[in-house]
């Protein structure tokens, strides 16, 4: 069933300098099943970040429609629910973090949405739980390092308790310690407790880690489907001046020099056992 349902959407913005309107979304359709786990690509300008604040409703559609749920984003009436279930998690942490322990600023959503203090403190609980992050509940945010901020401020989404998690580059800022601690707080939550997942990255071996990729391109889709299905199109991608993971890309340069490899590899696993294959073959 589909929880997320953009059809045909358009999206403008108006140019600084000019004054004149400036189109980033060209007639876009996409659906998301509920509990997917989606990585949404594109290099800057492609429209993903403006399509990911249409989830939420932080942005509406100038045409077309965006279904939530089945609610749709446009109805006033239901916009305060559909900022519940899904929740909007953005690149810089610091943004996010309001309050001067940690506790106190995952409680802050659910205060909000006036939680019951008894609902609030287990929430709270259980969301610095689901993070692995309950043992610095009562740390300052601002000594954490920039992995445990973002495991905060996604914290302080799930104690929200939406359906859906949308992340805007939560990883852009991190170094690879944090962005490891973040993926896989993300593929936990997906996995354990079927929150639904969209991403996006421009880490293409964090896109990996998804059921699901979608690529978009001068504010349409230009591909979408499993990992293995989208990043096998490796001359398309390099097309559209976008990345391949890294495993990848050392395959395909080996193949096109004419070392007989499989195609598509995605891991880092699988590229050492596809070398350890090559290398054991007789002379």
């Amino acid at each position: 069933m589909d929880y997320i349902r953009a059809q045909d959407v358009t999206f403008s913005y108006e140019e600084m300098e000019t004054a004149k309107q400036r189109e980033v979304l060209h007639g876009v359709s996409l659906s998301i099943r509920r509990g997917e786990f989606v990585a949404l690509l594109g290099h800057n300008g492609s429209g993903k970040s403006t399509m990911a604040k249409m989830f939420n409703a932080m942005l509406l559609p100038d045409g077309g429609k965006v279904f939530v749920d089945g609610m749709d984003t446009v109805d006033e009436s239901v916009l305060y629910e559909i900022r519940r279930r899904v929740g909007l998690v953005l690149q810089n942490p610091d943004n996010q973090l309001v309050a001067s322990i940690v506790e106190e600023d995952v409680a802050f959503g659910p205060e909000n949405l006036g939680v019951p203090p008894a609902e609030i403190r287990q929430r709270v609980d259980d969301a610095l739980k689901a993070v692995d992050m309950y043992d610095f509940r009562l740390n300052a945010p601002y000594k954490l390092s920039g992995g445990q901020k973002q495991r905060i401020a996604i914290a302080g989404i799930i104690a929200m308790q939406p359906d859906c998690i949308v992340l805007d580059e939560p990883t852009a800022m991190l170094d690879p310690r944090g962005r490891g601690e973040v993926m896989d707080t993300i593929r936990r939550l997906n996995r354990e407790k079927g929150i639904t997942i969209v991403l996006i990255t421009h880490y293409m071996d964090e896109a990996v880690q998804a059921g699901r990729v979608v690529v978009m391109d001068n504010g349409e889709i230009l591909t979408d489907g499993t990992p293995r299905e989208v990043f096998a199109h490796v001359e398309l991608l390099k097309q559209h001046q976008l990345d391949v993971p890294q495993s990848t890309e050392l395959i395909y340069r080996l193949k096109a020099g004419g070392i007989p490899l499989p195609d598509c590899v995605l891991t880092p696993e699988e590229c050492v056992a596809a070398l350890e294959r090559l290398l054991r073959r007789p002379e």
